[in-house]
């Protein structure tokens, strides 16, 4: 478990960046947080880690899944609309991501997988304590 604390979207977003850069293979983060808890910014940094435009990257609450190519593909799934059924889940297409050799895959609102199980993920959680600090927690 790591523990850091940011004091600014910048801080977020470098933090992201810096983790980012040295991905090499492929790499899941489970990102849960209150709406507005900074998931978003977090995928922008990993995004502008693997070469990919940060202003390219936005949530996609309403597509379910963008994707994005950097020296990694980067997949953005965003599962705030689903109701966490398997039968949803399966139907994004998560399995054929999950199986590409050098991809990123980037879940926001991953509690609602339910029973859907990614062994070797990287849960990340995003807490708003307040002004612009934000505790992210990474198990």
């Amino acid at each position: 478990m790591k523990e850091f604390i940011t004091h600014s979207a910048e801080e977020t977003f470098e933090l992201a960046y810096q983790i980012s850069e040295s991905l090499t293979s492929t790499t899941v983060f489970l990102l849960e947080g209150d709406l507005g808890a900074g998931k978003t910014v977090f995928a922008k940094g990993i995004a502008a880690g693997l070469d990919i435009d940060p202003a390219d990257v936005n949530s996609p609450t309403f597509t379910l899944v963008n994707a994005h190519e950097g020296r990694m593909r980067l997949y953005h799934l965003d599962l705030y609309r689903l109701e966490g059924e398997l039968e949803e889940i399966y139907a994004l297409g998560l399995d054929e991501m999950l199986s590409e050799e050098k991809a990123v895959v980037l879940i926001e609102w991953a509690e609602r997988l339910g029973a859907f199980d990614i062994p070797n993920a990287t849960r990340v959680q995003i807490v708003d304590e307040g002004d612009d600090a934000r505790r992210i927690v990474m198990t």
